[in-house]
């Protein structure tokens, strides 16, 4: 069962800002979920042949045929922020500096 510090280290970890009562509803949810993956850990899959997809699939890649780059200037045409081209983006390991 998660605690309430456990979620709020996963809401710093998504970079939220959760209320009180937030933070006791998803608790909550997050149990019940993990409550119900519990459950799923009790089936017995033994006979059950291990598969990559439910459904008969092949070859669901395209060839691989060259094509034209963007530019750079394409490529950072839309970037929030950048800088000596290159993407700028806040950092995400480390702390909130």
């Amino acid at each position: 069962m998660l605690s309430i510090e456990e979620v709020i280290h996963i809401e710093r970890l998504a970079r939220l800002r959760l209320t009180d009562d937030e933070r006791e509803m998803y608790r909550k949810q997050l149990n019940d979920v993990l409550n119900y993956a519990a459950r799923l850990d009790e089936i017995d899959t033994t006979s059950v042949p291990p598969m990559y997809h439910v459904l008969p699939v092949s070859n669901v890649l395209r060839e691989d045929i060259p094509q034209e780059n963007l530019t750079q200037e394409e490529a950072l045409s839309n970037a929030p922020s950048e800088d000596g081209g290159f993407f700028v983006i806040p950092p995400i390991l480390g702390g909130e500096g």
